[in-house]
């Protein structure tokens, strides 16, 4: 089981938006170095629904050659087709990820039958082992707990990201799976919260710009340390706030520029963060000891 420090990371570009490589590699090292458990690749964060499939599994591929076997790699391989769904989850398998993480089908808005079956039908024809992603601010759908649980004893379906950040749901839910399945917060400001109460992790953005603290909330999450999680989420809060000032990933891309670490390449229909809101999050920066 894959557990502890997820980061949600982005995918850089260069002014222009075509990938950038090297900044990519460099940003899998620094993750490494800094105690991240696993590397979500081209998720939401990682703007997967503005890179062509060839772009898709060739990120997926470089933090692939980038990790070495050094950290867990998680492919982002979800969409609103189960046949789409189906090939890139495929596709990712053969690159030995470690895991795929599946996003409900988004704008369709498919019933809780039909979010059972395209979790099943992809289970059925790939094994590789699933995480589940709820995250209906975004989709437009939420998948209920009965759903999961429905889910819960399917063959490579191993955990769910839980993006509502409603911690009574979330903690029914990790009850009610009774260790059938991870839980895995997806929201980082109620992550130390969930993980207290048996969520097995945390999917973060804010992982991307302060990946040790958030290794370090995780683990003392998991071992029920309260003061610790405290401790280290404190400097955080208005990361986890103001990250979402606008869309993600505007804001954390943003701040990895801010840092130094990425370029400023960011894919239409999303534009670069604007005026306004860039001291909104230099301040969080600060606040976080990190500018």
């Amino acid at each position: 089981m894959i557990r502890g420090s997820m980061v949600a990371l982005v995918t850089p570009m260069q002014a222009d938006g075509s990938l950038d490589e090297e900044a990519l590699r460099q940003l899998v090292a620094w993750h490494v170095h800094e105690g991240t458990d696993a590397i979500v690749a081209v998720g939401t964060t990682g703007e997967s629904a503005t890179l062509d499939v060839v772009e898709h599994l060739r990120v997926i591929a470089l933090v692939m050659e980038a990790a070495a076997g050094q950290i867990k790699v998680i492919a982002g391989t979800g969409a609103n087709s189960t046949r789409e769904a189906i090939e890139l989850t495929e596709s990712a398998a053969k690159l030995n990820v470690d895991a795929c993480l599946l996003v409900t089908p988004y704008y369709n808005k498919p019933t809780q039958e039909g979010l059972v079956r395209h979790y099943c039908a992809i289970a059925e024809r790939v094994p590789v082992a699933q995480i589940l992603y709820n995250v209906p601010g975004r989709t437009g759908v939420d998948m209920t707990n009965e759903s999961v649980l429905r889910l819960a004893g399917v063959p490579h379906i191993v955990g769910i990201k839980d993006a509502t950040g409603n911690i009574r749901r979330g903690t029914e839910l990790i009850h009610a799976l009774a260790g059938r399945m991870a839980v895995y917060s997806g929201d980082d400001a109620t992550a130390g919260e969930l993980m207290l109460q048996g969520a097995q992790g945390n999917i973060s953005v804010t992982a991307n710009v302060a990946p040790h603290a958030m290794a370090e909330l995780c683990k003392a999450a998991m071992l029920g340390d309260i003061k610790g999680v405290e401790r280290w989420d404190a400097p955080l809060r208005a990361l986890h706030r103001d990250l979402f000032v606008e869309s993600n990933p505007i804001p954390v891309k943003w701040a990895l520029h801010a840092m130094g670490r990425i370029d400023t390449g960011i894919r239409l229909p999303l534009t670069w963060l604007s005026e306004s809101a860039q001291p909104v999050v230099a301040k969080a920066l600060q606040q976080a000891g990190l500018l």
